[in-house]
């Protein structure tokens, strides 16, 4: 069993270390059992789809990180290999919603600006229209008269 050294003002105490954090005494293991819990630990993390790690594997079998770390290496280089392939296909996959994301952004953007074009086109048609309304209410309220073809004229007033 582990121990854990403490300190108290003026003296030094060495007590059993925790393991009631684990979930399997570490005595008691064969290695082969070890490897087989700990590979099914790394199985369950993947199919439920949660960070793997080597701490979260360790917690998931009920060991500590160190013991993958120090006497499991196979077994800490096929938990890099899963997290490497992990971080991978998530960083490409990121990339690919980034760029999709981008194409869009311009798509949009030009869009926008054709909008803006229009409005601004439509906008002085209204303000064209709306002095043409203006001149013909004049014109039908006696305010203002057509010679002919030409323009418009005040009437003279008597």
């Amino acid at each position: 069993m582990s121990r854990v050294l403490t300190t108290v003002p003026g003296k030094v105490e060495s007590k059993p270390a925790d393991s009631s954090r684990l979930k399997v005494p570490a005595r008691g293991r064969s290695r082969e059992k070890t490897t087989e819990e700990l590979r099914l630990a790394l199985l369950r993390l993947k199919n439920k789809a949660l960070k793997v790690s080597i701490s979260a594997v360790a917690r998931e079998a009920g060991v500590d990180a160190s013991l993958i770390h120090n006497t499991y290496p196979d077994i800490a280089e096929e938990i890099r290999a899963v997290m490497g392939r992990t971080s991978r296909r998530q960083r490409d996959e990121m990339r690919a919603k980034l760029t999709a994301s981008r194409q869009r952004l311009r798509e949009v953007t030009a869009e926008r600006d054709q909008l803006k074009r229009e409005l601004s086109m439509l906008a002085s048609t209204n303000l064209t229209l709306s002095e043409q309304v203006a001149v013909l209410r004049a014109e039908v309220d006696g305010k203002l008269k057509r010679l002919g073809l030409g323009p418009l004229v005040e009437p003279a007033s008597n």
